[in-house]
């Protein structure tokens, strides 16, 4: 009898053993979890203002501003204006 009862308290010392480990790793993936959500919030916040960005870094009045100071460019007159259309298939 008392070696049943030995087995069967090895067993629930085991058996607690599993569940406290179980748990352990739960919180540590749960915490990794949550470090990683946080994470992606902030690559989130950061995509916004990189868009923002390219898109003030895009605006045609800022490279128009640019091409006329830096690069002393100037829109062409238009007689000198000449539209090149694609050739058609089949046709050089």
């Amino acid at each position: 009898m008392t070696k049943l009862n030995l087995l069967l308290v090895l067993i629930a010392t085991v058996c607690a053993m599993g569940v406290v480990t179980a748990q352990h790793k739960a919180r540590k993936i749960f915490i990794e979890l949550e470090q990683e959500q946080e994470l992606a919030k902030k690559m989130e916040v950061e995509w916004g203002q990189l868009q923002l960005e390219q898109s003030t870094w895009a605006m045609h009045a800022r490279i128009e501003k640019i091409a006329t100071a830096y690069l002393q460019m100037q829109v062409p007159d238009p007689a000198r204006i000449q539209v090149v259309r694609p050739a058609e298939k089949g046709k050089p």
